[in-house]
């Protein structure tokens, strides 16, 4: 695409200037060479983690945190999760040794308070937490979403994810095209879900899925959850995907932001909301958009639970970055997931039929799990063409034998040892 000029972030901008940025700016393309990941963890009591954190440890845990000298972006979410973003990295192994680094920094520093990280899609003990962020973006958040049920509530609150994010690729056609990486990134969502599914319980009660956290994202919003149509152009598609979209909310200077009801973006450019749309409200609808593939000029995958162990988010961003960034393992694992991939309409993902099934039954269906052991195959080969180092190469083939080849995922591992979680709700996970 070629450079774009467009309105500063406060200019109002038309229907048609919104749809060319939109264009312009969701696929930036050019050589994959840069990876990063985003890894959310609950914080817990260091030696009974059934016990609640109090709401004044917390606060007082995070203001030590933020002093610390860490490349990657610490944040906090509403319910107290702990969110690492990494910073761009060059290569996998860089990213990898970022993140490892900060990792330790602030474990160490939670470990003289009698507190460590946690490593779950949801919470397996916790009762339902008050949200520690009073802010007017989460203020209008809750509001927004619990027009649609309790699910929104739930996500803020009690889940945790791993977020890796790819540059988009080339713009010409090809294993490494971004058009190629945009349909493999929805065609692989369920693998990935399936394997390193890890959300079994939602407050302490088994709810009969293996990624409870995937169940409550698909069921945030009618709209603002899902994929785009995959067919054709993804520009596209994905900026009608977009203006389309109903506004969360409308960012104010005092008070709290207003939360419209069915006011799409479009709508809103054409005169219909309270001021004319600006850049940097587009830029901020983008934001609240929570599709599992979302393009930021690059790529985000948005669909794998936070996983256990100090070092396991380690195995899924291995393995997406050398299914995505090898050229013979991208052209090989696209061949082997494509007939996965469900396409267009009101069920798409992650409310596609296979998306569904990944987050109930984990690697036990048997389509998932036969194309789990490709991807994991192929990936082991590709690791040291992409620079791993052996002890990558290691932890991604413990996880292959001990979790893929058998057919099992980590929500395996806690239903059969995680305490409180042991019976089930019989009930909709929503509730």
């Amino acid at each position: 695409m070629p450079p774009c000029d467009f309105p500063e972030g406060g200019t109002p901008l038309s229907a048609d200037e919104a749809e060319d940025l939109l264009r312009c700016i969701c696929f930036k393309t050019g050589p994959p060479r840069i990876t990063g990941v985003e890894l959310e963890w609950f914080v817990h009591e260091l030696h009974v983690p059934q016990l609640t954190v109090s709401t004044d440890r917390l606060r007082t845990a995070f203001t030590t945190l933020r002093s610390l000298p860490l490349k990657s972006a610490l944040t906090f979410e509403p319910g107290g999760q702990l969110e690492l973003s990494s910073p761009p990295a060059a290569s996998l192994t860089e990213c990898l040794t970022t993140v490892s680094a900060d990792l330790t920094a602030v474990r160490t520093a939670l470990r003289a308070m009698d507190l460590a990280l946690a490593g779950y899609g949801i919470d397996p003990w916790q009762p339902p937490r008050p949200r520690l962020l009073h802010e007017p973006r989460y203020d209008a958040m809750e509001t927004y979403l619990d027009r649609s049920g309790p699910a929104g509530r739930a996500m803020m609150r009690d889940s945790a994810a791993l977020q890796i994010s790819l540059d988009a690729g080339y713009e010409e056609p090809g294993p490494l095209g971004f058009a190629r990486r945009w349909r493999l990134a929805h065609a692989l969502g369920p693998v990935l879900i399936a394997a390193f599914a890890n959300s079994p319980s939602l407050h302490g009660v088994r709810t009969g899925l293996r990624s409870t956290r995937q169940q409550l994202w698909s069921d945030l919003d009618p709209v603002r959850v899902l994929a785009p149509p995959l067919a054709g152009d993804p520009r596209a598609a994905w900026a009608a995907h977009v203006l389309d979209t109903p506004v969360m909310c409308v960012r104010g200077d005092d008070g709290p932001w207003a939360v419209p009801d069915g006011l799409t973006f479009r709508d809103w450019l054409r005169g219909g909301g309270p001021r004319p749309a600006t850049r940097a409200d587009l830029d901020y609808h983008v934001s609240t958009l929570f599709p599992p593939v979302r393009p930021r000029g690059h790529i985000e995958l948005r669909m794998i639970d936070a996983q256990p162990g100090e070092d396991g988010w380690i195995v899924p961003l291995a393995v997406t970055a050398a299914l995505f960034d090898d050229p013979e393992a991208a052209e090989a694992v696209y061949r082997a997931v494509e007939p996965l991939l469900d396409d267009t309409g009101p069920m798409a993902p992650p409310r596609a039929p296979l998306w569904t099934a990944a987050a109930r039954d984990g690697l036990t269906h048997p389509a998932l799990h036969a194309a789990a052991v490709t991807c994991f195959e192929l990936a082991l080969e590709a690791l040291p063409r992409v620079g791993a180092d052996t002890s990558v190469r290691d932890a991604v083939a413990a996880f292959h034998d001990r979790c893929v080849v058998p057919g099992r995922c980590p929500a395996d591992d806690h239903l059969t040892c995680v305490p409180g979680a042991s019976g089930t709700s019989g009930k909709d996970v929503r509730t």
